[in-house]
């Protein structure tokens, strides 16, 4: 159980780890995730749309609500003391709205949110026939969102989207104005090359993320290379879930064809494996305390 008591924000321990340096995020779909992440040693974590969406059975084009996504924001941050950078979509309106997705999700527990400048129904950054909204319109979007922070550490990242529709320099240009309305960093989606990477972060002087996604439109660039250009973020969004989707049809098949999982044994978390990441021995010892030693079964004498 987590009992974070401290008054520093979530947001200010994101900012602090990206200027102590390069950060790697993983994306985390759930609680125990974010735990496994924090034991490895991540200094943040990430809840992807498209992660949330797939794990609910629907594709990533805007179906989940702004509350669907704060509940699970909620749960992870219950569940790690890791800064978690969220997906917010396109704020899940127009700028009212916006307000309201800072304010609640600031109060789910995460560091910060990136919004896109897609129109609905939005589409998977690394996919065709994509359209973006007005850079007006977005402009409105970010100064909302700057202003209905309650935290001023609260993170307000810009993602542009515009590089795979009108080209990199509208997306560089878009980024510029992003960055005067407000917004504390830059998400440039679905870069094309190396030297895409290399001039976009020589051209924008706040800090950057880099979306490492697989089978998408960027080249799979390695993390010390994205930080010697200059970026503070490598994003990994689904790595950890297409990993662990693959592991569970493999299993799955093999469970359907040979009648018994063991074969599967070896490549699964044992339950003492499974119960430490989850601290199920601090609960048990919690629980012995509050019943003054005896535990559980002391109830049954009162």
């Amino acid at each position: 159980m987590r009992m974070n008591t401290a008054l520093r924000s979530p947001g200010l321990t994101l900012r602090e780890a990206w200027q102590a340096g390069p950060i790697a995020i993983p994306g985390v779909f759930n609680g125990l995730v974010a735990k496994m992440a924090q034991r490895i040693g991540f200094k943040a974590v990430y809840l992807s749309g498209g992660a949330l969406s797939a794990c609910a059975g629907v594709p990533d084009v805007g179906l989940l609500t702004m509350t669907e996504f704060a509940d699970e924001a909620r749960r992870i941050a219950a569940a790690t003391d890791l800064p978690i950078l969220a997906d917010a979509d396109t704020g899940f309106g127009e700028a009212l709205n916006v307000e309201r997705t800072v304010q609640v999700m600031g109060s789910a527990g995460v560091a910060g949110i990136h919004l896109e400048d897609q129109q609905l129904p939005k589409r998977c950054g690394h996919l065709s026939g994509k359209q973006v909204i007005g850079a007006e319109a977005m402009v409105a979007k970010i100064r909302a969102a700057v202003a209905a922070r309650r935290d001023k550490n609260f993170v307000i990242m810009a993602r542009t989207d515009v590089r795979s529709v009108e080209g990199f320099d509208i997306a560089l240009e878009r980024a510029h104005r992003y960055v005067a309305a407000g917004a504390d960093a830059v998400f440039p989606e679905a870069l094309e090359t190396e030297k895409e990477f290399a001039d976009f972060a020589r051209a924008v002087d706040v800090p950057l993320l880099a979306n490492m996604t697989e089978f998408g439109r960027s080249p799979l660039l390695d993390f010390d290379v994205l930080a010697k250009l200059g970026y503070r973020m490598v994003l990994y969004p689904l790595t950890a879930l297409r990993s662990a989707l693959r592991s569970a049809e493999t299993t799955l098949r093999a469970l359907h064809k040979a009648g018994n999982q063991r074969a599967a044994l070896p490549g699964m978390l044992t339950r003492q494996e499974l119960y430490d990441l989850l601290e199920y021995s601090d609960y048990e010892k919690r629980d012995l305390a509050y019943f003054g030693g005896g535990g559980a079964a002391a109830s049954g004498a009162r």
